[in-house]
Order: structure tokens, then sequence, then C-alpha cells
């Protein structure tokens, strides 16, 4: 078999799924780092991710949003990791065989303010017009997030999940240890990522924009931009993306093993990072971190999906 990572690593849910549930890892091939795998029909396509070593953090975090202390984080494990956000249509995939219930309303962005809207949702998000299929689904909450890869779990056999801090940071930095995915320099944002510039003047945000534009006033279909070394997509930019991990002021000793912060307690808030279209340049960098509630829904707001291919952890 053609091993390259170039190549379609499609694996029917049928032989991963065992009479009693998901099935030992050890009775499923083992996909070769840069294969895009997709399990099922309606799954996302992924591409599976190196084990790897890197800098988690910085010294630059806002005040009340540190990125410290920064940590070794060492990833012994390869993952899979959604190539694009989830877009629209798969969620509506997802809504329409399960019949889940979401509720209006969605904080929306314009006139140099964020406010609540009680009559949008992830269908009509606040555009000015429906949602398009291939657009990252948006106004979805970190509690929509989990329920959707609950359900991939099952239809396809695998583990699906949302992706620690650490694995989404590794992710988007794809190896680079320089300020931006990209390399250094903020005017070049443009190129890769789709961000509050000058085509979203619009918007009227109290900050400033680069002197470059992205051609999107808003939101972008996924992909629209290149994709980093890993093969992933619009990891910076376009939406935000939550994570697994209860958020925490600064970063805990342990873990550092790319497995996500858990409290024992209700956790109040969850992390989420990337940056969107409506987001400030100097708030790309990888490390930047925001936190909401994970009831909270956004027109910047959406998620990505990761799949164990190792175990991970000690």
């Amino acid at each position: 078999m053609n091993r390259s990572s170039s190549y379609v690593w499609v694996i029917l849910g049928a032989l991963a799924w065992g009479a009693s549930g998901l099935a030992p890892a050890a009775e499923v091939p083992r996909p070769a780092i840069g294969a895009i795998l997709k399990d099922c029909r309606d799954c996302p396509a992924l591409v599976v991710v190196p084990p790897g070593e890197f800098k988690m953090g910085s010294l630059e975090g806002d005040p009340d949003r540190p990125e410290t202390p920064v940590r070794t984080v060492h990833i012994a494990y390869r993952f899979a990791v959604g190539r694009t956000s989830v877009t629209t249509g798969q969620f509506a995939e997802f809504v329409a065989k399960t019949g889940y219930k979401t509720e209006k309303g969605c904080g929306l962005i314009g006139d140099g303010t964020y406010h609540l809207s009680p009559d949008n949702d992830w269908r009509d998000p606040g555009y000015g017009r429906p949602a398009h299929d291939d657009e990252p689904v948006v106004c979805v909450s970190w509690t929509d997030a989990k329920a959707y890869v609950n359900w991939l779990s099952h239809v396809s056999g695998f583990r699906y999940r949302l992706l620690s801090e650490a694995e989404w940071e590794y992710a988007a930095r794809a190896g680079k240890t320089t300020h931006f995915p990209w390399g250094d320099s903020a005017e070049d944002a443009c190129r890769f990522a789709n961000l509050y510039d000058r085509s979203a003047e619009v918007l009227k945000m109290p900050w400033p924009l680069p002197a470059c534009s992205d051609g999107f006033a808003r939101v972008a279909p996924v992909a629209s931009f290149p994709p980093n070394a890993f093969g992933l997509y619009d990891m910076i930019g376009n939406t935000w993306q939550w994570t697994e991990d209860c958020y925490l002021y600064e970063y805990p000793e342990w873990p550092v093993d790319g497995t996500p912060v858990e409290v024992k307690s209700a956790c109040p808030l969850r992390s989420i990072r990337g940056g969107s279209w409506g987001t400030r340049v100097e708030r790309l960098r990888p490390s930047w971190r925001g936190r909401d509630p994970e009831y909270r829904k956004n027109i910047l707001f959406g998620f990505r999906v990761a799949r164990d291919i190792e175990p991970r952890g000690p």
C-alpha cells in the first residue's frame, strides 16, 4: 500500500466497531504521519500529526490572559486533527441525523461592539444571510462541540474529541518558533489568515488595523488560505476554536504531555484558541489564549476535531 503523505486513508467505521463499542487500538491499522483520514461519510477529513516537543506559551500575554509559565511539552503519540474547522454543512448533518437541539442566541460583532442577539444561531449567525455549508460553523457552544465529537465517535467507531490546549498550540505552530506561524511580520498576516484588517473596516472595532487586506470582510470558506506545515487549514484566523481544557489563569505544573487540563469541580471557563476574522493581528500568535464559559455562543466561535491514533499520556 502506498503510505505517502498525499493519499487518502479511508477506513469505514465498521472495521473498528465491535459489539460492545470502540475497538481496541491494536485491532486498527495505524496510518502514517501526514496521511489524510476520512473514517465515515459524514466524518471530517483529518491529518495525522507526528509526535514532537515544543515550547508552549509566551512572555507576551495580556495581563489578564497570561501565557506562562513557558514550559516544554512533549507529545509522545501520533494523533489526527481536522484539516479544517467543522463546517456548517457537517454540523447540519449531525443535527439532522440525531435530532440534536440547539437554542437561539448568539453574540455578534459590529459598530465597534459585541452584543447578544436572541434571534441568531448557527444557521443564521448574523452575516445578513444564512451560513454557507463550506463555512466554519459558528454560534456553537463548547457543549455543542462535545456533542458533535461524541456522535462522530459513535458513527465511526473511533475516539473523536476536541484538541487539548497543548495539542492545539503544537498543531498551530507546526514546528515553527516564530512570532506568528508564518513568520515574525504582522504585515504578512493577510496572506495566511482571515483577520480584522482593511477588508473588515466596516466593523469599526477599536483597535489598529494592519496595512493589508485578506479579501474577506467577514467569515471565509474553510481552506481559503494556505495550510501550515502539518497540512492544517485556518489554525489561525477565520474562527476561534474551542479546546477541551478547563482554563486556568496560569498553566499548572502538570500536565506537560499533551493531555488536557482538567479540574475536579465545575469548570467556569474553557480555553479557546486561534483568533478569527474579527480579531486584531497581535492576538494571532499561536500561544494567545482566550477563555469563555462553555455555554457561550458567538459569531466568531467554532471548533475543530481531533481523533486518537495512539494512547495519550503515560
